[in-house]
Parts: C-alpha cells; structure tokens; sequence
C-alpha cells in the first residue's frame, strides 16, 4: 500500500441561481418561501400553447459571471431542449445549452495556504432553467412544489484540476465570494441558491508502474462547505477501500455514477448510473431564438466588472497592510469595499478605518440589516471620523456614540464627525495639568489599586494600571486622551515605586 501513488481527481458542477426578480422565460416572481405551487403560470407549467420569452437581465448576468471567469464569450449563442423525465420538470425536457454555451475555456484562481495561487480550468458556463422540487419530508408519497421551475441557473463546469477536499473547499468558498461580490447571485445555499456537484475519482499507480482509474462519483446537489470538505474526502477514501477490495472497480468497467450526501451520517449513498449527453437527446429550442452577443457591450461588462476579489484582496493586504482576514471581510460586499477605498482616498488612515469598518461601521449596517455600503454614508466623513481617532481628539468610544449620530435618521445629511464631537462634548483634552488632576483624583480613590500596581507582581501590576486607567476615563467623562493618560499614570506609579 505504501508504495502505491494515490491522486485524487476532482472537478466541479456548480449550479448557481442568479438575482433576478423573474424566471428565466417568463415574468413569475422568483420568491423563496412562497407558500407551494403559488409562484407559477402556464409557461412554467408547460400548458399547451404557452411560450417562453427569454430574461435579458439573467442572460446578462450569466455573461457577466463568465466574463469574470475569463471565459472566452462566443459571438452567438442558443437554447437547446435537454430530455429527461422527473416528477419535478414540467416540460419533460429542461431548456439548457449545449454546443453553444454563453462562455467557455475560462481560468479561476484561488488562494492555496502558503500564499500562491492555484488555477481551476473552467471548461463551460451555461444558462439553464431549474427543476420544481419534490418534498418526501414525512410523508409516505411525493408532492411537487413547482415554484422553482423556470428559475435562472448559471452552471459552472471545471476541469478536474482540484487535488483534495480542502481545495475543493477553498474553490467553493472562492466562487461564492465571486458571485456575491459582482451581485450575480446571493448564494444562500441554505435556499439552494448556490448547489455543487464534486466529480470525484482517484488514479492508483502501482509500485509496477500500472495506473487504475476508479469510477468518477458525482456526488449531487451539496449546499454547505463542510458538506463539500467531508464528501469528497469520504468519496476519495471509499473510491480506495472498494478498489483495493477488487481491482476491477475501475471507471473503464463501470463508468460513472451519482451518490447523494448523507449530512447525519457523513457518507455517501449510490443512487443511479450517470447519463452522458447522448441520453439526453439535445436539440436546439425551436421556440427560442440565438442571441447575439454585441462586442461594444461586452467591453462594458469588462470594464464593469473590473478587479475581482481575490487580487483586490491581495493589494489590499499589501497597500494598506491589513490583515487576510479583515480584507476578506471587508471585500464580501462590493460595495463596502469601493466605500473603504473612497474613503482613504480622502486622507483616512488605512488602519483605524479597517478597525472601525470591522468595529463601530459594522456594528451600525448590521442593526439596520444592510452592509456598510447600504448606510449611505459618506467616504468624506469616514475619513473625517477615522482620523478624529488617528489624531486624538475623540476615543474610540466616541467614535462609536459619533457613528450613531451620523446613522441616526433624524440627524443633518451635512453634520460632520467633529460637529457631532463638540455638541456633545466628546473631544478629548489633552491638558495635562487637568489630566493629572483626574489622576490624582483616581489614585485617593482607589488606593489598592495604586498599591498593586507597584507590588512587582506582573499580573497584578497589569490588571491594576489598566483599573486606574478605566478610572481616570471615567472621572473625565471619557475626555482624557488615552495616550497621556497612559503616560502621566506610568510617571506617577513610577514615583511611587521609588519612593517605597
């Protein structure tokens, strides 16, 4: 066993449902929740006579998406009739894409542990409609809830360039980000809004040379990232254990195969033989008509579109010296983030604006159920607040009460951070004599403090100082400048040591 090479082949269908209001070819509300079969008309329904008129804002989405996933975007492209028969498609068939896609031949990078980057091919990115869905959830038959039919996916099929489960996991997570940030989807995959698909097998290469492939799984429909990590790594270790059990299980011999997700148990379970193209019996949609794609348009999507997260991730970590993990942060809304930029292009200090993005801005758009980007704030008083903090002419804790101002409803479009400040009182003082006097007042108050603070335990020394601090901010109605304070207290606990 040792000697054998083991390579884990895995590539990924990624059904993406893109943001729009309608279906795909007809105008019903795409609407999660909606009480069952209530969100449907006859083109969904697939009645007699009915026809479908395609959505040009899904169509413009799927080619953004492709477009961003540097896909080559054909100068035509078209509608084909996928036949299949499920409880949940209407039609009998699915209206998909076949030769002609929206796009294909594209590359996505994503970040590998140590830094670099590792490149997934993307082979295709087409536009097709989803399936109803079939609810079996205690009950002994099947209902059909149709809602979904018609709904506009993007699917995303890679090459199988991904080597383990924690790079299919950094690939899921990576696309999800993409979608989010260009605003082609909002990927819940809670709502089955983003679902991926692992084909997964491994290439055995004996201590003799020989190479056994084993059967590719498919393994559908996974909507979370842990599902996807524990899924492909069962799947590897199953696809070992069964060949090593019989030599013969190999895709040559048995070909490929859909598995579904097991999320309690975390195994995978067979479901059926998987079909190829031919099964499906393509042929172009007579009721739908090419689109043409226009190269001026095009060029716009591009500039639109323009640097995707993860090398705005990296320039920011690199330019503004932020960390990984509040850029990515930072970077999950598009929005958020030009905002973040704007605003140190108005003179903000990169780093306390990072903090308060992740602090005090976000503590605000989240109780108002937005992003940052959705407050309306501002860059120019961003900048203003930050550097009110940077400078130290108000806390961090005013800074906070300052941002409640500034969101407050009822509060002048035109107040700015250092208007909010003076009206309130909250700029510091950096007196020293009245800082001193705060100290003075602070150290009568709480001699064990003062004694503990000179005792030469280091711990007791540590939690004491910081005490006292707390104190000096309290008696000056958070007025005091932290820095001085912290200065004025050090000298003083100092004397006192000296004079023990």
């Amino acid at each position: 066993m040792q000697d054998w090479q083991i390579k884990p082949i895995i590539g990924f269908e990624v059904h993406v449902q893109l943001a729009t209001r309608s279906k795909l070819f007809c105008g019903c509300a795409v609407e999660f929740g909606a009480a069952p079969n209530s969100r449907v008309c006859p083109v969904c329904l697939a009645l007699p006579g009915a026809l479908p008129v395609l959505n040009r804002a899904a169509y413009e989405l799927a080619v953004k998406a492709a477009t961003a996933l540097g896909c080559a975007i054909g100068p035509m492209t078209k509608w084909d009739r996928k036949s299949y028969f499920y409880p949940d498609l209407p039609k009998n068939y699915q209206i998909s894409q076949y030769d002609l896609p929206v796009g294909g031949d594209g590359a996505f990078d994503i970040p590998r542990p140590d830094g670099t980057l590792k490149r997934v091919g993307i082979i295709r990115a087409h536009l097709e409609e989803d399936a109803g869905k079939n609810q079996h959830e205690g009950l002994t038959y099947t209902r059909v809830d149709l809602n979904r039919s018609g709904t506009p996916l993007l699917e995303i099929v890679t090459q199988p360039d991904i080597a383990d489960a924690d790079e299919a996991y950094a690939f899921c997570v990576e696309l999800q980000r993409l979608v989010r940030f260009l605003g082609i989807s909002t990927a819940d995959m809670q709502k089955g809004q983003m679902r991926f698909e692992p084909n997964i097998n491994v290439a055995i290469t004996t201590d003799d040379g020989r190479e056994f492939r084993t059967p590719i799984s498919e393994v559908k429909n996974l909507n979370s990232f842990r599902s996807v990590r524990l899924a492909v790594q069962y799947e590897i270790d199953r696809q070992v254990k069964e060949w090593q059990r019989d030599n013969d299980y190999t895709l040559k011999k048995l070909g490929k195969m859909n598995f579904g997700w097991d999320d309690v148990r975390e195994v995978t379970e067979f479901q059926r033989g998987k079909e190829e193209s031919h099964d499906y019996r393509y042929f172009p949609d007579p009721d739908l008509v090419p689109v043409m794609t226009d190269a001026a348009w095009l060029t716009s999507v591009r500039d639109e579109i323009g640097e995707l997260p993860v090398a705005r991730q990296r320039r920011f970590e690199t330019t503004y010296g932020i960390t990984a993990k509040d850029a990515e942060i930072i970077l999950a809304d598009r929005a958020t983030a030009v905002l973040f930029e704007e605003a140190i292009g108005c003179g903000a200090d990169s780093t306390i604006l990072a903090k308060q993005f992740l602090g005090i801005w976000n503590n605000a758009a989240s109780s108002r159920g937005v992003n940052i980007g959705g407050l309306g704030m501002d860059e120019k008083r961003m900048a203003e607040l930050a550097n009110l903090v940077r400078d130290g002419t108000i806390s961090a804790t005013s800074a906070n009460a300052i941002v409640e101002k500034l969101c407050d409803a009822a509060a002048p479009a035109s107040q700015s951070p250092r208007e909010i400040a003076e009206s309130s009182g909250l700029i510091q003082i950096r007196d020293e004599s009245a800082t001193q006097a705060w100290i003075d007042a602070a150290f009568a108050a709480n001699p064990q403090a003062v004694a503990d603070a000179i005792s030469g335990n280091e711990k007791r020394v540590k939690a004491s100082s910081g005490f006292l601090r707390g104190q000096v901010m309290k008696l000056s109605g958070g007025k005091a400048d932290p820095k001085l304070t912290g200065e004025l207290i050090e000298a003083a606990l100092a004397k006192l040591k000296s004079q023990s």
